[in-house]
């Protein structure tokens, strides 16, 4: 999708365009509506920054489908449920299960809780509204992906120096990946 530097355009043709079944006067009164709600919360409030005040309007495809609803037009979906699960869920479940099998890395029914966990945490952050995509391949990029191939790589081949020492390093550094993406993904979370 095209992005121009106005995020308010942006905003607006984005619910036109998901409120296109709406017939051409409702769409336009739905589309001023906003846009002098937007002018006036920026009138009132100058220090919010404008994307806040349209993460405070919702989604584009929420508000049209809750205008459509009214309208009474058949097909109308109904608004998306925000988030059903708080984004620090899949973080967490990204997160500890790798500290815990770094602490149990002889425990078989660790590992695969771990593994699995990890799975469902990847899962929960590409389906949560909380992230845009490119934010979601990173985080499971980072959080789920390499470090397991990190791992199968350590294990599985002669490529690694023996020892506690340099596995102990790779696995704190692997940690601290994790972890660091995981604090990168709660800060730029949407609300």
């Amino acid at each position: 999708m095209k992005t121009t530097a106005d995020p308010v355009r942006d905003y607006l043709a984005a619910v036109e365009r998901e409120a296109s079944a709406l017939p051409a006067g409702r769409r336009q009164e739905l589309l001023a509506d906003l846009a002098e709600h937007i002018e006036v919360t920026r009138a009132e409030q100058p220090a919010v920054a404008v994307g806040d005040i349209l993460a405070g309007l919702g989604d584009p495809r929420t508000i049209a489908a809750t205008a459509l609803a009214e309208a009474g037009i058949q097909g109308a979906v109904a608004p998306a449920r925000r988030g059903k699960v708080h984004p620090m869920v899949p973080l967490l479940m990204l997160t500890v299960p790798y500290f815990l099998a770094m602490l149990l890395p002889d425990v078989p029914a660790a590992q695969f809780c771990s593994g699995l966990f990890r799975i469902v945490g990847a899962v929960l952050l590409c389906t949560s509204v909380h992230w845009a995509p490119v934010q979601k391949v990173v985080g499971v990029l980072l959080t789920a992906v390499l470090p397991s191939i990190a791992i199968i790589i350590w294990d599985q081949t002669t490529i690694a120096p023996a020892g506690d020492t340099p596995a102990l390093v790779a696995n704190l550094i692997a940690l601290t990946v994790i972890a660091g993406t995981s604090a990168w993904l709660w800060r730029s979370r949407r609300a």
